[in-house]
């Protein structure tokens, strides 16, 4: 028996966990992929939105204004890279002016600062690369950008430092109420809580409906993107949107935290829920929508493609909060755009709900901190030295393109929750996210996770589940030679 069980391990998941870790119970984490960040979190804009665009008055409006807030201190406390570069919605058209300064009203009523119509000559001294031909824009200050699989990993790692457990490859496929708590179905077996949290993505309602006749909906909804070299990452400074429409933000041009370029998303909504191709279509229209707003994007300097599914709620509405007719069962579920924003809001707001309720006590020992992967290129020469004479490893280069070491793969491995694939290898570190893409230091990271999990190297996957790099052995010239995926490695 656990005090609380949390479904899914995405920023939302995470965050709620890193709050509940503060009081004297006991948090489970329970995740269907090999990793965090697997879902919603890893595939998004990474971008910490003002919050000028949620419904005045709405919860989603405070939580995006709440959480943007509280920023700043969660990246200070938790280590992971967070800057205020400033967003502009562009107007092109004088008869759309009148939606751009209803946006400014309503970011006013919900609290969002220093917020500006600007002309179009003062939009295009900020933005030299915004396309000619302005009406003009909004200037939000507090808008930022941000890491998303670095924040939902500090947030898991901090959690569990604090004694969040976390249970990875384990799906639920059934929730029932047995008196006082629930059984949680899984095809690793039940797992029986008091309290359950609901922060399943673009599933989470169908666990909703499990347990409550006051059903929900959830459209998976379908984003594009594409992302540009570090030679691109300059192109522009902050984060151009156009004006909102009826299925979103529409297509950005937004500089990434760690110096690339970003364009996207796309929005259609999609039956399946795990519908994370990318389309030539898609990727032409993310093309072509960006080239509206902004001049000049170096296509030609496209090193990757992905898409990612939002979770969309009928309504478009954030769901948080206990069902009537299912007490002890936490919904924090139709988490789409401002979800990344809103997260540490989101996080306190349930993990208040479920303290409440269970009268939880808080720890006299937690630990609010948590200190990031090392990395030898942000230090100081002779710190740099000092470290590499400690540990060599901290002096191997394994992925050329970021920069990254043995030491800080080989950290990353070791650490609570640990990278346990190549994606999670490359969401803790960035080795294999440059321009060749893990081409060079594929084979050099798989050769680490190996020696380090003590696994053979047809277990090292891409992504965990049946994406295995080295797919199988065969005897060729009285030797072993491996096949499948890995031939050659």
């Amino acid at each position: 028996m656990i005090d609380i069980g949390i479904i899914g391990a995405g920023v939302i998941g995470c965050a709620i966990a890193r709050e509940l870790s503060r009081y004297e119970c006991r948090v489970c984490v329970i995740e269907k992929c090999e990793d965090v960040c697997c879902g919603t979190s890893k595939a998004n804009s990474a971008i910490i939105h003002a919050g000028y665009d949620a419904p005045a008055g709405s919860l989603m409006a405070r939580l995006n204004v709440e959480g943007n807030k509280r920023m700043d201190a969660l990246s200070r406390e938790l280590d992971f890279p967070f800057r205020r570069n400033g967003s502009l919605v562009i107007c092109r058209e004088e008869k759309e002016m009148s939606a751009l300064r209803a946006l400014y009203e309503r970011g006013i009523g919900n609290g969002v600062k220093g917020l500006r119509l600007l002309s179009p000559m003062e939009a295009l001294e900020r933005e030299p690369n915004l396309q000619e031909g302005l009406a003009g824009a909004l200037y939000a200050p507090t808008g930022g950008i941000v890491c998303p699989f670095l924040m939902t990993i500090a947030l898991a790692e901090n959690a569990a430092a604090n004694g969040v457990e976390f249970r990875f490859d384990t799906e639920v496929t059934g929730i029932d109420r047995a008196g006082d708590f629930y059984r949680l179905e899984t095809q690793r077996g039940i797992v029986e809580s008091r309290f359950v949290v609901n922060a399943a993505g673009v599933y989470a309602d169908l666990l909703h409906n499990m347990v409550s006749k006051e059903s929900i909906h959830i459209t998976p909804r379908k984003g594009e993107y594409c992302l540009l070299d570090h030679s691109a990452g300059d192109h522009v400074s902050h984060t151009i949107f156009m004006l909102p429409g009826r299925l979103g933000k529409g297509v950005l041009v937004t500089p990434t935290i760690h110096g690339n370029l970003l364009i996207g998303p796309t929005a259609a909504d999609i039956p399946d829920r795990a519908g994370t191709n990318t389309t030539g279509e898609g990727l032409k229209e993310v093309m072509e929508k960006a080239a509206v707003s902004v001049k000049g994007v170096p296509f030609d300097q496209v090193i990757t493609s992905f898409a990612g599914l939002r979770a969309h709620e009928d309504g478009h509405a954030f769901v948080i909060g206990e069902p009537e007719d299912a007490p002890g069962f936490v919904d924090a579920a139709g988490i789409e755009s401002p979800g990344l924003s809103s997260a540490p809001a989101i996080g306190a707001m349930v993990a208040d709900i479920v303290r409440e309720r269970l009268s939880l006590r808080e720890k006299s020992d937690f630990v609010a901190c948590r200190r990031g992967i090392i990395n030898p290129a942000g230090l100081g020469m002779e710190e740099r030295n000092q470290l590499i004479r400690e540990n060599p490893a901290y002096g191997t280069i394994i992925c050329r393109c970021e920069g990254v070491t043995e030491g800080e793969i080989v950290e990353a491995i070791r650490r609570a929750p640990g990278a346990r694939s190549l994606d999670g290898i490359k969401r803790r570190t960035r080795a294999g996210m440059g321009r060749c893409q893990s081409g060079f230091c594929g084979p050099g990271v798989m050769e680490i996770l190996r020696r380090e999990l003590s696994v053979p190297a047809e277990e090292i996957t891409k992504a965990g589940g049946g994406s295995a790099i080295v797919t199988g052995r065969t005897k060729r010239n009285g030797g072993m030679h491996k096949t499948g995926k890995g031939e050659g490695l």
